[in-house]
């Protein structure tokens, strides 16, 4: 694992803050597009939004946090305070800021993540749209 971190950052040595913090920031930005968009799109941009939520949901829930209050006050607190490094305290340190925690990831590892689960997704829908209900 710690080969693939020094690839990523001799490849990009660009950094984003961790914690779920990335993920949660870009839900929030995609949630605000949404509002933008009337009628159909605006679910499915929803559905994105909450996708990107799974990450955090996760760390919270393996750290024995209660996930959907956790990832609530989280989401509540980067918005409240404009601070896009709150994410969820795994370590029960006492802060949300992971700037303050020091945990980092690569943004090209964060960015691969992103665009891997969106041709997963884009490959589910191809598959729908060859295979009709009707030849189950």
């Amino acid at each position: 694992m710690m080969l693939f971190v020094a690839r990523n950052l001799i490849r990009n040595n660009s950094s984003v803050y961790g914690g779920g913090s990335a993920e949660i920031s870009c839900s929030i930005a995609v949630e605000t597009a949404a509002d933008r968009h009337p009628g159909v799109e605006q679910y499915a941009i929803r559905s994105f939004a909450d996708a990107l939520d799974a990450v955090p949901l996760a760390l919270a829930e393996n750290s024995g946090l209660p996930p959907i209050d956790t990832l609530t006050a989280v989401k509540a607190q980067q918005v409240k305070d404009s601070n896009p490094r709150c994410g969820i305290d795994c370590n029960d340190v006492g802060t949300n800021d992971m700037k303050e925690q020091n945990v980092f990831e690569t943004l090209i590892g964060k960015q691969q993540l992103i665009l891997l689960a969106a041709q997963v997704v884009k490959m589910i829908l191809k598959i729908d749209d060859v295979i009709s209900p009707s030849e189950y």
